[in-house]
């Protein structure tokens, strides 16, 4: 991976004007809630004043063939085939459909490791509760190796485990899972899978074709910067009459992915803007999109790093593995700090209010980890900027 230096030379890919981000503050929380770049905005506002400008005739004759085309683009950008994904709002919603229309029974259980993202644990939860199953977690540890976490799933299947729910990157950790590998490994032992891309789109080279998982959500509103409530839902062949819309759609009686599509009268704006945002990022070049935001992330690690004493050498993305190169969003332990969400919530709030630095500070299996992310809006001197913010807090 390429390091980044301090020196003269331009960053091509540097591009802060493109977004519309107070220049006040320095913003390193992509992961969380992305960020819109102007061109992306302004081709959601032109699809918003089509509609406006004649409801009935969008409604009934342009949506849905606009619709088409924009799933189509998400399909190609994700390896998928036509037929196999749709949109939906966010990676949440994807996941509540899929744990609201999996078949399980009484005894049955739902197998989750302890990375899982709180609001689909919470899904699985009230799905399992719903027919009398369970839900077991089996404990991943944090910077474990590919084959580590591999025998880690695997060692959590018993006679009774009907769906495993893997994530592609996780939210609290930054941890990257082998999910190819995951998923052959569990298929072998007869569970089904749902992987929970959130995160990935963008950040890692995605082909669902490969991955062969059961079920799989993504967002676009993360790392492709396209508007927020855009998020893709795959679903393999054989679960497809399983999973249905929440509305039911006008067109359920057409099935998947198509009875996803018209929930009555919304703004799919966001998801027709999904193709613009994918244009934009695919001129400038995926590769050296994730190569350069890696760097920067990884210099950014360093700096914070060296500003609170934090050790970064177990941390995902440090080393060897899926996730060891171009990883954007990385993690750095406080150790100064009690494993206390209240406590880390109110550490990012100071930093907010009184340093202008917009991050984010997770409570996870005992550490308190600072999460750094970088995209094409970022410089170093953000990252200076937050290691200030963090030495004078902690």
């Amino acid at each position: 991976m390429k390091t980044i230096a301090s020196s003269a030379a331009p960053d091509r890919l540097y591009h802060p004007a493109l977004w519309p981000l107070d220049p006040k503050r320095a913003h390193v929380n992509h992961g969380s809630f992305g960020a819109v770049p102007l061109p992306v905005l302004a081709e959601q506002q032109r699809w918003r004043e089509r509609m406006e400008a004649n409801p009935t005739g969008f409604f009934r004759r342009e949506l849905q063939p606009a619709l088409e085309e924009a799933r189509r683009a998400a399909c190609a950008f994700l390896g998928s085939d036509a037929e196999d994904l749709t949109f939906v709002q966010n990676s949440t919603a994807g996941a509540g459909a899929v744990l609201a229309g999996f078949p399980l029974a009484a005894g049955d259980e739902i197998l989750v490791t302890d990375h899982v993202y709180g609001a689909v644990l919470l899904g699985a939860r009230k799905a399992a509760a719903r027919a009398g199953a369970s839900v077991v977690t089996v404990p991943v540890a944090l910077g474990a190796s590919d084959e580590a976490m591999v025998a880690a799933l695997a060692s959590g299947v018993t006679p009774r485990t009907r769906l495993a729910v893997v994530d592609h990157v996780a939210s609290a950790t930054a941890q990257v899972f082998p999910v190819r590998r995951i998923v052959a490994s569990l298929h072998a032992l007869g569970v089904a899978v749902l992987v929970d891309g959130a995160h990935a789109p963008g950040l890692l080279p995605v082909d669902l074709g490969a991955l062969g998982a059961d079920f799989w959500v993504g967002n676009f509103h993360k790392w492709p910067c396209a508007p927020r409530g855009s998020a893709g839902l795959y679903v393999a062949e054989r679960w497809r009459d399983a999973v249905g819309s929440f509305p039911v759609s006008w067109r359920e009686q057409e099935g998947f992915p198509y009875s996803f599509l018209q929930p009555g009268t919304v703004d799919s704006s966001a998801w027709l803007a999904v193709p613009a945002a994918l244009e934009l990022f695919g001129a400038w070049g995926w590769d050296e999109v994730r190569e350069r935001n890696g760097a920067l992330a990884a210099h950014g690690q360093r700096l914070v790093a060296q500003a609170v004493g934090g050790d970064v050498s177990g941390m995902p993305g440090v080393g060897e593995g899926v996730g060891a190169a171009g990883l954007a969003m990385r993690l750095v332990p406080l150790p100064q700090v009690p494993a206390d969400q209240a406590v880390a919530d109110s550490l990012r709030d100071r930093m907010a209010d009184e340093f202008g630095v917009e991050t984010v500070i997770n409570v996870w299996g005992g550490y308190t980890l600072l999460r750094v992310s970088a995209q094409l809006y970022n410089d170093q001197s953000d990252y200076e900027r937050l290691a200030d913010a963090v030495r004078a807090v902690v």
